[in-house]
């Protein structure tokens, strides 16, 4: 089988740079090596920027976004007992977020290609990616209990930084920059209704902790906690009990938490990884292979998604007029991108966070920082614009 781009990975990324080339009349192939089930039910992100809410509805994936996604102007950041609202749309001219989990994102992206697009293969197992340098790299996979290979004009790895897409660089020719922090996150899902509108972000001595959502009904909680942490440690009671001290909502009249069934329960590292350059010959990476970010600053389906809008711009101009201008410029456009948000994720992690070895006089120096963005418009303009996401060529 042969196709023009084909695209490892039915993460949102892929989903969706295989829904814009299907659009600029660009055949694709999609291979995944998970089955749909898992695909659509697979928790990760849940903050759609403006951008990427305008690419999701100009990709035909917005009527449901538009009816269950809930539009956020602003997040609450909390520390020494007081609360400060970042005023989104005043502060970036109009930009807003949305609340709408990566799941259904997943979801609506997979029933528009099932329905109008290209293959979209589960259970479709990529084992390695050669000929990068080639005209015609070639993908090979286990698919219904058999070896086949797709040929392709170029491929795409959306397979995450385990996948098999980030060795067709060559080593040689492949850094990767990392970061691991001393902490991680414990987070939960529960049968409980929001008693707050939008996001809270709180720091405490106690260590940090963040008051989020997935619907009107449903809460996402989430406590720093040390790496290492067991969730069976951490018993429902614990949580809510923990949650409650460190967001310190009960001195707010109506804004207690409300406590539910906990459905899930995680312990989420935190880390920091770009690998540049994210292109070698035919070979492109997107996400999560090329890039990740901690979830403190919501940047990484954002990132993901702004890779791949970029890039099923390249193909289309080169489609149109021949030329692999854009497409040469992919890594460097993106990577400026990239590396704003690494920055953005790191400032909002570490200023909001309690490092374990960290001494008294870093704890003031957050605080300074968390004053700032209380008393300075242009620092609290500095994260709305950060947070609502920069223009896609920055």
């Amino acid at each position: 089988m042969h196709t023009t781009v084909g695209i490892i990975g039915a993460g949102p990324s892929g989903l969706l740079l295989a829904r814009l080339l299907h659009q600029a009349g660009i055949d694709s192939v999609v291979l995944e090596s998970r089955d749909r089930s898992y695909v659509e039910r697979r928790q990760r992100a849940g903050i759609l920027e403006q951008a990427t809410v305008d690419a999701l509805r100009a990709a035909g994936a917005g009527a449901r976004l538009d009816a269950e996604g809930l539009p956020h102007d602003g997040i609450e950041l909390r520390h020494d007992g007081r609360a400060t609202r970042i005023d989104f749309p005043a502060l970036t001219g109009g930009r807003r977020v949305w609340v709408y989990a990566q799941t259904e994102v997943v979801k609506d992206l997979v029933a528009l290609q099932l329905a109008e697009g290209g293959p979209l293969h589960f259970e479709a197992e990529v084992t390695a990616v050669e000929g990068a340098d080639t005209d015609r790299p070639r993908v090979h996979y286990r698919h219904e209990g058999r070896e086949k290979t797709l040929t392709c004009d170029y491929v795409v790895g959306c397979d995450g930084y385990h996948g098999v897409t980030r060795h067709a660089v060559p080593e040689s020719e492949r850094r990767t920059f990392e970061r691991t922090y001393p902490y991680s996150w414990l987070g939960i899902l529960a049968e409980a209704p929001p008693a707050y509108d939008e996001l809270i972000y709180a720091h405490s001595e106690r260590g940090f902790a963040l008051a989020s959502m997935r619907s009107p009904s449903v809460s996402r909680l989430y406590l720093q906690v040390p790496n290492g942490t067991d969730p069976a440690d951490w018993p429902d009671e614990r949580v809510w009990d923990e949650l409650d001290a460190r967001l310190a909502l009960t001195a707010d009249p109506g804004r207690r938490l409300i406590r539910g069934p906990v459905t899930q329960k995680s312990v989420l590292p935190m880390r920091s990884s770009v690998t540049e350059p994210m292109r070698h010959g035919r070979v492109f990476l997107a996400g999560d292979a090329a890039h990740i970010v901690p979830p403190t600053g919501a940047k990484g389906l954002n990132l993901a998604a702004a890779d791949v809008i970029v890039l099923a711009r390249a193909f289309a101009h080169h489609a149109k007029t021949g030329s692999t201008e854009l497409l040469d410029g992919y890594s460097d456009t993106c990577l400026r991108r990239v590396w704003r948000a690494e920055h953005f994720s790191y400032a909002m992690t570490t200023t909001l966070h309690t490092d374990p070895a960290q001494s008294p006089f870093d704890t003031r120096l957050q605080q300074s920082q968390l004053d700032r963005i209380a008393t300075s418009p242009h620092a609290a303009a500095e994260l709305a614009e950060n947070y609502t996401g920069l223009p896609l060529d920055v």
